[in-house]
Formats: structure tokens, sequence, C-alpha cells
């Protein structure tokens, strides 16, 4: 059964889709099978793989509200081994319309049981907010992820997340872990960030990835051509920075990954080409 990975962080502008997106990519031209879940109503996911806006498209708000299975929302990549259950601005009335259901924070678990099997990862990215789709992800999700800046408030909003997945480990998800805490737009010339990064390192200690993502031009302005950044620029500062984090991340997990046998050292481009969709 494929593992279920939340990108959790009630505060915006940290990253959380943009790791979303790369992460999914860089395990997809790894060679395993990746399915991302886009559960923002901001769909920033769906449109930063290529999909823009569309009304008439299924989405995983259908899938929430029962209207359609997962299976048939499911949408193909740019990647051959990466697929996207696109997102929408409906998701927004989920907040409202799911309130009064029985089963209310456990919809998302119950629409990825039949296909989870059919994947070697499964990614949420989830909404900047702790509302009841991030519920629905920490619910579902095996382990997390979660994306921070190297700054002061970061550190107020990562207690108030930690208490919050204390409850829900409660109600509804007693096997659910941080997998790691992950710095992203990190700039190491500034002391606050070293700071930041010491204080983080001594209360998760292994749990703090040791991959780091910097600022990156590459990285802001990919999504605006409908690409991850292992595809805009392969050579580029973000795309060596999320390759590390997903070999990070399989070997936390003991996974050796398909693409490893016979790749070369240091070239990311050599992987992108052998899974592009043909």
């Amino acid at each position: 059964m494929g593992k279920i990975l939340g990108i959790v962080n009630q505060k915006g502008g940290v990253g959380k889709t943009t790791t979303a997106i790369n992460l999914a990519a860089c395990l997809a031209l790894e060679g395993l099978k990746v399915l991302l879940v886009d559960c923002d109503p901001q769909a920033n996911c769906s449109s930063g793989l290529g999909f823009q806006r569309d009304d008439n498209r299924h989405s995983i708000y259908d899938v929430l509200m029962g209207e359609a299975p997962a299976e048939q929302v499911i949408l193909p990549t740019e990647i051959d081994l990466l697929s996207l259950l696109p997102g929408s601005k409906n998701l927004t009335g989920a907040n409202i319309e799911l309130a009064g259901a029985e089963d209310r924070a456990i919809r998302l678990r119950m629409a990825l049981e039949p296909i989870q099997d059919g994947y070697d990862l499964v990614i949420l990215d989830c909404p900047p907010a702790l509302d009841l789709l991030t519920l629905n992800v920490l619910a579902a999700a095996d382990t997390l992820i979660v994306p921070m800046q190297a700054e002061y408030f970061a550190l107020e909003g990562i207690s108030e997340l930690i208490s919050t997945l204390e409850r829900v480990r409660a109600a509804f998800n007693p096997t659910l872990t941080i997998e790691g805490v992950l710095l992203t737009m990190y700039d190491d010339r500034t002391n606050l960030a070293q700071q930041v990064t010491e204080t983080l390192r001594e209360y998760f200690k292994e749990r703090l990835f040791r991959t780091v993502i910097p600022r990156n031009v590459r990285l802001a302005e990919a999504p605006s051509h409908g690409k991850p950044v292992a595809l805009y620029d392969a050579r580029s500062r973000g795309t060596e920075a999320y390759f590390e984090l997903a070999g990070e991340f399989l070997a936390r997990n003991g996974i050796e990954p398909p693409s490893r046998k016979g790749r070369i050292a240091g070239e990311p481009e050599v992987v992108a080409r052998k899974f592009l969709r043909s």
C-alpha cells in the first residue's frame, strides 16, 4: 500500500505547494509512481503542473462530495510516473458543506483507499489554514513534512501545529507522525536563519531535514510555465535541492529508487529525460 505524505503548515507563504510539486516530481523522476493531490482551493498545485482553472473539470471537490470516484478524476502529467488529482475553487465550499457530515474528517481517507495500492507514494498539498480540508489531510496521512521559513513567527506557528496533531492523533489517526521539518526559502547569510535552525535542531533533532531549500529564482519562475523546476531548469539550485530532499526522504524510508541503477551522479537532467511522458 502506498504511503500517504501530507505537506502541512497552517502558515501561508512557506513553500508548501512548491515542495509538494517539486518533491512529487523528483520522486517520480527517480522512478516512483506518485499521485499528487491538490487539496487547496487556490489549486496552485494544479496550475503549477500546467492545468489551468477549468470549472467543468472534475476535481478533488467532487471526490470529497461523493460525486465522482478518485480514479475517474486523476490526470496524467508531463512526467510519466506522476499523476494529479486536481484542486478547485469549489473546495472553499467544502468546509461548509461537509460541516454536518458524520464522516467529515475522514472523507479524503476513504476516497484514497481504493486507489492507494496503485501508487508508491501519495502526496497531499493542503491549504494554509487549520480548517476541515487540512483536518482531512491530517486524518488521511501516514506522515507529514512541515515546510517552514527560518524566522521567529514560524516557531510560534509550529507549536500550534503540533498541538493540533496531538488532537488529530487522539480522535482520528493514532499513527500519524512527522516525517520531518523542512527549511525553505533559506538564506544562511543571516544570523536569524542560523539561530532558528539551531532552535529547530535542538527540538526536532533528526526530524529536521539536512536538506534546505534555498531562495531561488528558477523555483519562483517554474509555476508560471506550468512545470516543476526539474523540467524548467534541470541544473538550477532549486532542482538540486529538491533532488537532494527526495534522496533524503527515500533514505529515511529505506527505498532504493529504480533510477539509481546506472544513474550518473550529479546529472538530474539524465533522470528527467528518462521518465518524461512521450
